[in-house]
């Protein structure tokens, strides 16, 4: 977190990705200044199981309440 707080202050874009699943998103919403999320490889796994749009559906839901 007070990486992602440094990185901002110094003018640096915040990024997480690689490893991103639903079950950890959740956690990023305690890390401050996030601008993108690498997530498309557990979307597009999820979408095996329940389609396409219900894999986007349930990632957004997760992302929705990010402080930002």
């Amino acid at each position: 977190m007070e990486a992602a707080r440094q990185a901002h202050d110094l003018g640096l874009q915040v990024n997480a990705g690689h490893g991103l699943n639903y079950r950890n998103l959740p956690l990023l919403h305690l890390v401050p200044h996030l601008v993108e999320l690498n997530i498309g490889h557990s979307i597009v796994s999820r979408s095996i199981t329940v389609g396409m749009a219900a894999a986007v559906k349930e990632m957004l839901e997760l992302m929705k309440d990010y402080p930002g």
